[in-house]
This record gives C-alpha cells, structure tokens and sequence, in this order.
C-alpha cells in the first residue's frame, strides 16, 4: 500500500509538473519575440523594398520549418524533442553535433538578452543606474534561473504573462498603423524606401530577418514534460509561428512606409519614434518598458529550454548523468546551474574591454548555430516519409521537408562564410566531450551485459 501511494504521489507530482498548449504556445511566441524586432525595423530600413520581400521568404520558410516540427512531434511523440528525432532517424552523432551547437547558441542568446534588457531599464527607472551594468545583468540571469528551478510550470506561467504583456506594444503599432491609413491614407506613399531592389538586397535582408525568428522549435524542446506532446506540440508550433508572422509583418511594414528611410534607419528606438510621430507625443518613452518586459519575457523562456535540453542530453548519454537530476520541482537542478553559469561568463565577457571583440564574435554565430538543428530535423521528416511512419506518408510531406531543407541552405548562403564557418568550429568543439562520453559509456554496457 505504501510503495502504491508513493508511486501515485509521485505520478501526480509529474503531472503537475507538466505543462500544456497555451504555456507551449506562450514558449514559442515569447522566444520569437525578444529585443530584437524592437530594432528590426532600423536593421531592415537601409534594404528598402528588399526588406519587405525578405520579410516574405523568412516568413515562408520559419512556417515551413514549423511545420516540420509539427510533423516530427507527432510522428514520434515519444521522443523527447528535437535530441530525440534526430537521433531515431538520422543517428547519435548528427544529433549530438546540431543540438551541442543549438546548446551553446542557448546561453549565448541568455546573456546577449540580459545585457540588453539592462540598458533598457536605466532608461525606464534611470534610479536604477547607479548598479553597475554587470551585476545588474547577473542577477537577471540567476533570478530567471531560481524561477526555473521552481519548475517547468513556475517558468510557463512566467512566460505567458510576460508574452501577454510584450503583445501590447505590438497591437499598439497595428492600431497605429490603421488609424494612419484611415486618417492620412497619404502618409503612406509620401516617401517610399529608394533602395532598388536586387537578390542580394533580398538576401541579406532576410538573413537578419531569420535572427528574429529563431525559437520557432521552442514547444517541442521540453517535450517530455508536456501534457499529450502528439497532439499540442503541433498545434502550439503552428499557432505561434503563424502568430508571430502575422505580428512581424505589419510591426516591419508600418514604420517602413511611414518614416522616411534615412531617418529609421538611423533611429535607435523605432517604434518610440513612430508614436511620438503620429501619435501622441511622449507615448514612444512608455515603450521601453515593454522592450524590458519583452527582453525578460524571453531571457525566462531561453533559460527554461536551456535547462530542460540540457537534461535531455544527459538522459541522453551525451554529456555527464548529473545534469539530468531534478529537484522536488522536477526542474533540472545541476543543467539550469551550468547553463546560468555559462550564461553569467558571457556576462562578465560583454562588459570586459578587453573581451567584447570576443563577446560580439561569439553572437555573430548564433542564428548559424541554430541552422544545423533546423536542417537535421528536415532531413529527419524525409526519413520518416521514406519509412513510412505514421502521419508522414503523403507527398505533402515529403514537399514540407524538402522546401524546409531547400530554405535552411538558402539561410546558410544567405548569412556568408564566415559565420558558416564559425558554426563548424563551434560543433568541433564538442566533438571531444562526446568521444569522452561514448568511452565512458562502453564499460558500463560491458559491465552490464
């Protein structure tokens, strides 16, 4: 009776450690959507018409590429994320290599984001500038990783409350932008973008525009701790690809038409400058505080799959069993440690004179980290077709992998040499461990056998 009543206790506790589909959907919305749109539109200006048309391509493919996620999950529900259906499909190594690469890109991404939501919050509450920028950045990092350690749903409600409240500013640009086309239609067309338009405008256009697209995967990384993964992960990539499409589409197409480009070009806050143009005046300054909600929002979701791939990889075999044990929460106690301290050297790399050259290289490589990750899995949905597994037999989705594939290489060349090559060196770089680990690993199964 004892061991039945500790089994179902600890059944429960796994149950209420889950999470479901709008936290999922709130994970992929919530890492889309970071800082960087908030700069996006001053990025793009410079590429015109081009930007527009990039939009579209980056657009087209992140969808397809959701897509694939949404195939994978349901095809193989058991696997436990993207580890997992490479793996099944494609073998260890490839999934070893694109999700050490992904990994890595996960903390870089955490630190890049607390460094910014710094400088974003001295200008909200200029009080609080007299804590030096650096410790003002370590604590964002270990206070979103004591919220993770209170587990997956602490973190998931964390995250849907703070991708509510980054929305805001962005119907506030649509409901702008409609106000504008219904009052001064003309305002519109009085300055269209002059760059002329050309493939490698379009290109280099959608290369940035790929950077503010990345999280795409997010729903399905902490897939062994989501409620029926067959059936929401799916639906929770689907609706928050499609989503966020919609919102970076008119957030990109407003403040292009209605600011003349040498002007949003060089502003650094886009969207203030928008609605303290045409809008009220002051209004502009009330949406930094949203860029600090938006930029935490995200740093809590990255933080939250950082901890959660970590434990996959160590349940995994691929990197060391300690960081796969989890606390009474079921969070991933020793990975969201590691990753938070990984996180906080990156920290203290971007505010040294003499490493930022090195903080900036290593962030260059990020959206080529993730690109591994994203081609595997296409070419993983392209084995299932080809075996015949369950969901995946039509045409449609064997179009769906290749477009998905097509697009990634597209990326790479798109993003130049090298970054590509950096993305090389990064994978390389784990190469060692995972010998280590796989040496390790056969005496045990001697052992055992």
């Amino acid at each position: 009776m004892r061991c039945h009543r500790t089994g179902q206790a600890r059944f429960e506790m796994r149950d209420r450690s889950r999470i479901g589909f709008w936290t999922c959907t709130a994970l992929v919305v919530g890492n889309v959507i970071g800082m960087g749109i908030f700069l996006l539109p001053s990025s793009l200006a410079p590429f015109g018409f081009n930007a527009l048309i990039g939009w579209g391509i980056t657009l087209f493919g992140c969808l397809t590429l959701a897509r694939v996620f949404a195939h994978l999950s349901v095809a193989l529900p058991a696997a436990d994320g993207p580890y997992g259906y490479v793996r099944d499909t494609l073998g260890e190594l490839p999934a070893y290599m694109s999700m050490w690469a992904y990994w890595v890109s996960l903390w870089l991404t955490n630190a890049a984001l607390a460094t910014g939501v710094v400088g974003y919050v001295t200008v909200v509450m200029p009080a609080l500038g007299v804590i030096p920028p650096v410790w003002f950045a370590l604590v964002l990092v270990w206070l979103f990783t004591l919220v993770n350690l209170l587990g997956v749903r602490t973190g998931g409600i964390v995250q849907i409350v703070t991708t509510t409240l980054k929305l805001l500013p962005m119907l506030a640009i649509a409901v702008l932008g409609g106000w504008v086309l219904l009052n001064s239609p003309g305002s519109y067309v009085a300055h269209p973008p002059t760059t002329p338009v050309t493939f490698a405008g379009v290109m280099a256009a959608s290369t940035i525009a790929l950077f503010a697209m990345l999280g795409i995967e997010s729903a399905s990384i902490p897939a062994s701790r989501v409620d029926n993964p067959g059936r929401t992960i799916p639906r929770a990539t689907m609706t928050g690809a499609v989503v966020v499409a919609l919102i970076y589409v008119v957030v990109s197409t407003v403040p292009l038409l209605l600011l003349r480009q040498d002007v949003l070009a060089s502003a650094s806050a886009p969207f203030a400058l928008l609605m303290d143009t045409f809008g009220h005046a002051g209004l502009g300054r009330w949406l930094a505080l949203f860029v600090v909600i938006s930029g935490l929002g995200a740093l809590n979701g990255w933080t939250l799959l950082a901890g959660q791939l970590t434990r996959t990889m160590a349940d995994s075999g691929v990197l060391p069993p300690l960081l796969a044990r989890s606390n009474r929460h079921g969070a991933p106690v020793a990975a969201l440690l590691i990753t938070g301290a990984l996180a906080s050297v990156m920290v203290w790399m971007s505010y040294s004179s003499s490493l930022v050259a090195a903080f900036t290289f290593l962030t260059l490589v990020v959206t080529a980290a993730n690109l591994p990750l994203y081609l595997c899995c296409a070419l993983a949905l392209a084995v299932l077709w080809r075996r015949g597994a369950a969901g995946c037999s039509g045409r449609s989705v064997l179009l769906v992998a290749g477009i998905g594939a097509a697009y990634v290489v597209f990326a790479f060349v798109g993003i130049g040499g090298e970054p590509f090559v950096y993305a090389l060196g990064l994978i390389a770089a784990g190469l060692p461990l995972y010998v280590f680990m796989r040496w390790r690993r056969k005496p045990v199964a001697a052992t055992e056998a």
